[in-house]
């Protein structure tokens, strides 16, 4: 199955990256307008765009290992781009950093164009949550 992977090195500890990844008000700050998520196995993970026109990503949360692994699959439904894709997280320490390895895969993504887009987003989102939390 085609995927986009990206692996980044914050400096932050691994608490930080993953409160970063799974709390309202750490998503906010560096991939969307608002989110909502149930912190465990099964639980909704929504991310809410206010661009143009509202995107709503809806998934599920297939593994949740605090501050080490985080596993999520889209939901088909929908217009958003990640429309049954699936996500995973990884986050290790590394030195006084935290190494964030991304796999995002899916047929979806068989697609050059889409695959090209996509990349590009996660790239700057990355650089975006790299730089929020290198700040801190």
């Amino acid at each position: 199955m085609p995927a986009i992977r990206r692996q980044v090195f914050i400096a932050a500890p691994p608490r930080a990256v993953w409160r970063a990844l799974t709390t309202t008000e750490g998503l906010q700050r560096w991939l969307c307008d608002d989110a909502r998520v149930e912190p465990r196995v099964g639980g909704r993970y929504i991310l809410i765009h206010f661009d143009d026109e509202n995107i709503e990503e809806r998934g599920m949360i297939h593994k949740w290992r605090p501050t080490s692994h985080l596993e999520i699959t889209w939901d088909r439904v929908g217009t958003q781009p990640s429309a049954g894709t699936q996500i995973t997280w990884k986050l290790a320490r590394a030195g006084k950093e935290t190494r964030l390895a991304m796999v995002h895969s899916g047929s979806v993504f068989d697609d050059e164009e889409q695959r090209a887009l996509t990349d590009r987003d996660w790239r700057r989102a990355l650089s975006a949550l790299q730089s929020e939390l290198d700040q801190d």
